[in-house]
């Protein structure tokens, strides 16, 4: 038994949607985000060490884009040969800039080999809808979009003590917006925040679900250096996930999903000297090994706790 017998993963549905692998290839486009300058908050997120996507790459240079995904292609050849990608904007809010640079380095991605779509990371409160006419025309166009909103919990207050600069009115608001034109949405929740437990993540997934969420993304909170979560777990104010409690916690989630819901990640891993806990999220594998070992161990798979769903339909990949 693979991981993909028991949870519909991004992988897997492209697998089976184009025949082929198709890989996504993580892009800094030199975004910033209105969380650290002065437009929503000031200092990011409590758990965002702002030096870790430092802008090295100054990406509205001629070219720069080209460079990143020609050097991810390399990458991929080597591992899967793989020829069918997904351009990833990942680094800070990658729809917070002026419309024409927007639209010039999703142009300039589009344009490369291989490149099939688009995968944008961003947050609620900065898809205005300018932006969401110009992903829908790309898809239009026979390119694949994926709108990947940044929420992280659905609960105001939690919002609130990570210093995140919206709330979950602004999620409610621009999914919908999304979903008029058509779009799909794929939700990052983190689990572990300050002051949430288990029954915070399950409810923040319900009310993911009800806003017709296509795709989810579950990361473990891991502290890393520079960080005001890093302060607050050395003065003891802050306990991390055990490896246990957060395979526990992600089988739940992955049980109350809806088979057709696609998983795009289940874990995120930062490494040493970076990482300063848990020490468990510095391999990704382990946590995704240790994921589909708690689903066979429970007789389980994705949507077998919610009402009228049957083992999730996937190719191995």
């Amino acid at each position: 038994m693979a991981l993909t017998d028991y949870i519909n993963t991004l992988g897997a549905h492209l697998l089976k949607t184009h025949g082929q692998r198709v890989h996504k290839l993580t892009l800094h486009a030199g975004f910033i985000c209105p969380n650290m300058d002065g437009q929503a908050g000031r200092g990011g997120c409590s758990f965002c060490n702002n030096a870790s996507f430092s802008p090295q790459v100054r990406a509205h240079q001629s070219g720069e884009i080209a460079r990143q995904l020609a050097s991810g292609r390399a990458v991929i050849a080597k591992r899967t040969r793989a020829q069918r990608y997904l351009a990833y904007f990942q680094a800070y809010t990658n729809t917070y800039a002026d419309f024409d640079e927007l639209q010039k380095r999703y142009d300039e991605a589009l344009a490369q080999p291989g490149v099939i779509g688009l995968s944008i990371g961003t947050r609620p409160d900065c898809v205005p809808d300018k932006v969401l006419d110009l992903l829908a025309r790309y898809q239009d166009q026979g390119h694949l979009i994926w709108l990947e909103l940044g929420l992280q919990s659905a609960f105001d207050e939690t919002l609130q003590r990570v210093n995140r600069g919206h709330g979950f009115k602004q999620y409610q608001d621009a999914i919908r917006r999304a979903h008029a034109r058509g779009l799909a949405v794929c939700t990052h929740l983190i689990i572990g925040l300050p002051g949430e437990r288990a029954w915070h993540a399950q409810e923040s997934l319900s009310r993911v679900l009800e806003c017709q969420s296509e795709g989810l993304k579950l990361h473990p909170l891991h502290i890393v250096r520079g960080t005001q979560l890093a302060r607050l777990w050395r003065s003891g104010d802050y306990q991390p996930l055990g490896f246990d409690e957060y395979l526990n916690i992600a089988a739940d989630l992955i049980e109350m999903t809806p088979a057709e819901v696609i998983f795009h990640r289940l874990t995120a891993t930062v490494r040493p000297p970076l990482l300063l806990a848990p020490h468990w999220c510095a391999w990704k594998w382990r946590v995704l090994n240790g994921i589909e070992h708690e689903l066979a161990r429970r007789q389980t798979h994705q949507g077998k706790h919610f009402p009228g769903m049957a083992t999730p339909s996937t190719s191995s990949a």
